[in-house]
């Protein structure tokens, strides 16, 4: 199994829990944020330590487009990631749902790690869910179909405060990557989450913490660049 393909790539908008809604007339809004570890998908993609984090989102009667950018260690030499992605998210009765697209990218080095994904996301009261499909690899044209699933559920515990869980399943194109899953329970608090995750693949090298669960600290604020 290469780690490169494994853990490439990143979290849309550090989040793969909440469903998008429909956006008002013309909001323009950032985000910054500190997370402990960067962990996309059940795998750290700082080899366990810190990572800054931050974007840019436009919203127009639904239809959204945006960036956002972290600090990465899995490259060589060790880098950044930027997405840039676009969609559209609207409510159907009492449901939300979103459809988009994100590319993923790398500008450190000169290895092929970019690739894209068309995804749809669903939300219903305290439940989501959400399927990505890998419609372009960087390094390949043999194996992108990759799909991604996840369900997650959030309640409510008290005021700014919620309690949620998640479990997601990678399913590789390429058989020489591993398929695995992988899941997580975090707690919100204000502008801060506490979260554990961990995933069920097997070591590469025996001790090397791959499956190890991990306990993670973030703390993100958002802005309104209107107001």
């Amino acid at each position: 199994m290469k780690v490169k393909s494994l853990i490439a790539g990143s979290v849309l908008a550090a989040s793969a829990v909440t469903s998008s809604v429909a956006m008002a007339e013309h909001e323009f809004t950032g985000n910054l944020g500190l997370t402990s570890n960067y962990i996309w998908r059940g795998v750290t993609q700082t080899g366990d330590q810190a990572a800054i984090q931050g974007g840019i989102d436009y919203g127009y009667e639904g239809f959204y487009a945006g960036a956002w950018a972290s600090n990465v260690t899995w490259t060589t030499p060790e880098g950044y990631e930027i997405d840039l992605y676009a969609g559209y998210g609207f409510d159907w009765g009492q449901t939300s749902w979103d459809i988009g697209y994100i590319q993923y990218m790398y500008p450190v080095g000169d290895e092929e790690n970019d690739f894209g994904e068309a995804y749809l996301n669903f939300g219903w009261n305290w439940l989501s869910a959400g399927v990505a499909y890998t419609v372009s690899k960087e390094v390949t044209t043999d194996y992108e179909n990759d799909i991604y699933l996840y369900v997650a559920g959030e309640w409510q515990v008290g005021k700014s405060v919620a309690l949620g869980a998640l479990y997601g399943d990678y399913d590789f194109d390429d058989p020489a990557t591993t398929d695995y899953a992988h899941y997580q329970v975090y707690l919100t608090a204000h502008d801060f989450t506490f979260a554990l995750d961990q995933n069920d693949l097997d070591e590469t090298v025996p001790g090397d913490g791959t499956d190890d669960m991990r306990f993670t600290v973030s703390y993100s604020k958002s802005f309104d660049f209107m107001k």
